[in-house]
């Protein structure tokens, strides 16, 4: 029984590891970020684009055609029951963040969101609380970080996980063992419903990254660009000030 219960906790135990490896990686990252002809907001720009290839080889070889094959198969009232369904556990990682910061209005609407899209519903798949003018606030870790009074630090590209920043890869570490996802004991079911959240929203911003491929000039910039003026934007929930 002692063999056997020790290879079931193999694949959780390997990564959490790696994702403690991420976050001491971010950390070496922010204290060895120092230049003088570095970008301010990107001094770690070389190996950032080297990950960055990575990750894009990835998706290229892996992700996206496990995407697009996902996406011809599965009808779209499926497809959007199955985004309802993590949406809906993901706003329990976002009460919790509102709680947090304090935004304790915002935090009982996601508390809300989650009790009728939970029963009403069908455990997430329709989005019933949206029709009953219960947004989506969708906070994580590193935004109450934000909110908290922690800067940004260097922008970061994590391994597997994409565009990220020294304050947002200690929200990643964060935000992925609060999940509810991670509190199933069966480990195939754990990982299959990972698996499937990461195919379905890849196969949800296929859209969106052939429109970067066709329109941006540097595909790396225009993401970094982006994820530094968005994750600024949440953490002022829309109005951030001028700089």
């Amino acid at each position: 029984m002692g063999s056997k219960e020790n290879k079931m906790r193999t694949p959780g135990s390997l990564y959490k590891f790696a994702l403690v490896l991420i976050l001491g990686a971010a950390t070496a990252l922010v204290g060895c970020a120092t230049g003088v002809d570095a970008d301010p907001l990107d001094p770690l720009e070389d190996y950032n684009r080297s990950m960055y290839q990575f990750n894009d080889a990835l998706d290229r070889a892996v992700i996206k055609p496990l995407a697009r094959g996902y996406q011809a198969i599965t009808p779209a009232p499926v497809n959007k029951g199955i985004t309802n369904f993590f949406n809906n556990l993901s706003d329990v990682r976002s009460a919790v963040n509102n709680l947090l910061q304090f935004k304790i209005g915002r935090a009982f609407s996601d508390v809300g969101r989650v009790a009728i899209n939970s029963t009403v519903g069908i455990l997430g798949l329709l989005d019933v609380a949206n029709n009953m003018n219960l947004p989506r606030y969708d906070e994580d870790f590193g935004q109450t970080l934000g909110v908290w009074g922690m800067g940004p630090g260097p922008y970061i590209v994590l391994p597997f996980f994409g565009p990220s920043s020294g304050r947002d890869g200690v929200g990643v570490v964060v935000d992925w063992f609060t999940d509810p996802v991670m509190l199933i004991d069966d480990n195939a079911i754990r990982w299959g419903l990972r698996g499937l959240d990461v195919v379905d929203t890849r196969a949800d911003l296929l859209n969106a990254s052939r429109v970067l491929e066709q329109a941006a000039l540097d595909p790396y910039a225009f993401v970094r660009d982006a994820y530094i003026q968005r994750r600024r934007d949440l953490v002022y929930d829309g109005n951030p000030p001028e700089e």
